[in-house]
């Protein structure tokens, strides 16, 4: 505005390119202020009204209000901005209009057609791709301006235009009715239909945030591994995209009415790894039984949640779970828990009593902030920092790896900002250690073999996306329910190639270099089997540690004590405990250094059996078991439904012919007989069909 008064076109000029890159910075970082701006009515098109406004005003200034120039340009941006409504109108058809009520993987939906998405480069940011063909526009105007040529002017705006209106052409197909999703009965009737044919017997199902995915990813490999036919069931869409590779279908259903009236009736066992609101839909469903399996095992009072009592059975990993129960006496019968150990941790390497490399790896791994200001909640905001100084200043070498949990500053800024500090003085340790000539000769001598594995990495990394790619770039959620079907050979060597990622990716970099671990590759249990020892604070990554053997720390954030602190937290018995300022992890590097240092080796052993389970038989046996046993659970309550039910329709309603022939009147045996010669094709007969099923189905109070 100030180079228009003035005016100055170059100043414009200047000013206006900062206002197009500031926009485009601000987007391309997901900037929460651009959200701020809509909300204070400066949104993303007012913006570009108000610089082609500024257009305007600057040529009146310039004394061109008379001129051809100055209303080619006013009639551009009016008919430029009226494309506007057309263009998101046809934009917002298509997206909506392709939507359909579920997004499915490894399920074979070939009864509905889904055709081709929209090319991505059409509709992946669509306002602003359209807003920004005014670029043309303005550089012309401006040019002629400048310079009195006019022609530049005119062929700017002309450029706009024709931009503006082709994109137009191109969004017209994909509004038309064989280019959209089939309708939403066409699609639950496919899904219904896929239902009846493979007939899931256990369900994983899982809601939660888009942070929460891991909860869910972390079961993914013993659904695989579980006995009968697996089915995940899932409600948010934004959380189908970071599932991890899975050959076990998967259906997402947003609308809890599409999910209650899905045919789930071959399903006998639904697992649930979070306590979340979504979960009363498919808990209403009696000819299941529901499991609460969690997505962890510590000492958290998020796993002795009251909400519990809804579930027919809670499984924890060994008998510290039971115990945990019993002891928080939130309501939970101890006959309705089960212990199946935890299958997840089979990757886990036991620790061979040794350190793994020339100097010890310590893995640090704190818990997030958590969603009050509890001081016990995480070591992060109070120790983390002074946990990571005397690891570094260690009398001997230490190297560090860094994982922080992924929730880590989502609530809490001094959280997000302490995090930002270790992995600082992570960076500049790492530095600092590579100029120094010990570690400088290391380099040196293993540059060869980490250039081999990082072009290794690489090439795994391209394969393995070729292998994601199953259609399109750029396809949509139905158009990837399409492609996405299960592969054994391709699942196969993406497993195989996962693995040779893994070993490549820690040989890429030497064993002396701290590092800073974040996202869903390299896994947890990877950096456990690369360290050594471990400090974390409570949370179900102690319970998981424990499985290795290895020694570990714990902070005891709120400063109860180390008496105070064992006796309310199990996981704790056999790690150092440390205080905020971290003085006692000498006793940590003593216990890796030398097994003879190493006072907690036994109580290690115990507390594994104790909070993990036995070895044998193995936490997968003893899942499938308990699967086993539950189903069973499930099977005999219906069929005593069935039974009561089928009682009731001999009875309940007695007709003429019934009464005379003696049904009703007292006599047993007369409405057996009657019964049993009843013609089974009748009306009638159908209908007391029918409304047993129904109730066998909902589970009516009169069943109940």
């Amino acid at each position: 505005m100030l180079a228009a008064l003035i005016p100055n076109v170059w100043f414009f000029a200047a000013a206006t390119a900062v206002t197009y890159v500031a926009d485009w910075y601000l987007h391309q970082r997901g900037s929460y202020l651009v959200n701020r701006l809509g909300k204070v009515r400066a949104g993303l098109s007012i913006r570009f009204l108000l610089r082609q406004l500024m257009v305007i005003l600057l040529l009146a200034r310039l004394d061109l209000a008379e001129s051809p120039l100055f209303y080619a340009a006013v009639a551009c941006f009016l008919l430029f901005y009226g494309l506007q409504a057309p263009h998101g109108a046809m934009a917002t058809l298509s997206r909506l209009r392709r939507t359909m009520p579920v997004v499915t993987r490894n399920v074979d939906l070939h009864a509905v057609r889904i055709p081709d998405a929209p090319p991505g480069a059409l509709m992946r940011r669509s306002a602003e791709k359209m807003l920004h063909l005014d670029i043309p526009a303005v550089v012309g105007v401006l040019i002629a301006a400048g310079t009195g040529e006019n022609v530049i002017g005119y062929a700017g705006i002309g450029l706009t235009l024709l931009l503006a209106l082709l994109y137009l052409a191109l969004l017209v197909p994909y509004v038309r009715r064989g280019r959209l999703a089939p309708p939403a009965p066409a699609v639950l009737k496919a899904v219904d239909s896929w239902l009846r044919e493979y007939q899931p017997t256990v369900v994983l199902y899982f809601s939660g945030s888009n942070e929460s995915a891991y909860q869910g990813n972390m079961w993914l490999e013993t659904m695989s591994r579980v006995e009968g036919r697996p089915l995940i069931i899932m409600r948010e869409r934004g959380l189908v995209p970071q599932l991890a590779e899975t050959s076990v279908p998967v259906i997402c259903v947003p609308a809890g009415t599409h999910l209650m009236n899905l045919d789930l009736s071959t399903v006998r066992v639904c697992l649930y790894p979070a306590n979340v609101g979504k979960n009363i839909h498919i808990l209403r469903v009696p000819t299941m039984k529901h499991v609460f399996i969690g997505h962890g095992d510590s000492d958290k009072l998020a796993s002795v949640n009251p909400f519990s009592k809804v579930y027919d059975e809670v499984w924890t990993a060994g008998r510290a779970g039971r115990d945990r129960y019993a002891l928080a006496d939130v309501g939970i019968r101890d006959e309705d828990i089960v212990e199946v150990g935890r299958p997840q941790l089979e990757p886990i390497k036991s620790w061979t009593g040794a350190v793994k490399n020339p100097i010890p790896t310590v893995l640090y791994a704190p818990t997030w902030e958590g969603w009050d200001d509890n001081p016990g909640n995480t070591s992060l905001l109070l120790a983390g920092e002074n946990i990571v100084r005397r690891l570094l200043n260690a009398a001997d070498p230490v190297r560090i790896i860094y994982k922080p949990h992924p929730f880590t500053g989502i609530r809490s800024a001094k959280a997000k900002a302490v995090n930002a500090r270790i992995r600082a003085m992570l960076e500049k340790a790492a530095a600092e250690r590579a100029a120094e000539p010990r570690w400088a000769k290391e380099a040196s001598s293993a540059a060869a073999g980490q250039s081999a594995a990082k072009a290794e990495l690489a090439r795994i990394e391209a394969r393995l996306a070729q292998l994601a790619a199953t259609g399109r770039a750029g396809g949509d959620d139905a158009e990837e329910s399409r492609l996405s079907l299960a592969d054994p050979v391709r699942e196969a060597e993406t497993v195989r190639l996962r693995a040779e990622w893994n070993d490549a990716y820690w040989r890429s970099f030497g064993w002396w270099e701290h590092r800073t671990v974040t996202g869903a590759q390299p896994k947890l249990y990877d950096c456990f089997n690369e360290s050594d020892a471990m400090v974390s604070d409570i949370s179900s990554v102690v319970s998981d540690f424990i499985a290795s053997g290895k020694p570990y720390a714990v902070t005891d954030s709120a400063a109860l004590g180390a008496e105070e602190f064992k006796r309310q937290n199990t996981a704790v018995r056999a790690a150092v405990i440390l205080s905020n300022g971290a003085e006692e992890l000498d006793a940590l590097l003593a216990a890796v250094a030398d097994p003879a240092a190493d006072t907690l080796a036994g109580a290690r052993r115990d507390l594994k059996t104790y909070l993990l389970g036995p070895d044998e038989p193995t936490s997968m046996e003893q899942f499938n078991a308990a699967v086993r046993a539950l189903s069973a659970k499930a099977e005999a309550r219906n069929l005593a439904v069935a039974q009561r039910i089928g009682e009731q329709a001999v009875v309940a309603v007695p007709d003429a012919e019934a009464v005379t022939s003696g049904v009703g009147t007292g006599d047993p045996q007369a409405a057996v007989e009657a019964d049993a010669t009843a013609d089974p094709d009748a009306p009638e007969a159908d209908a007391a069909e029918g409304e047993a099923k129904a109730a066998l189905s909902e589970g009516t109070p009169s069943v109940r």
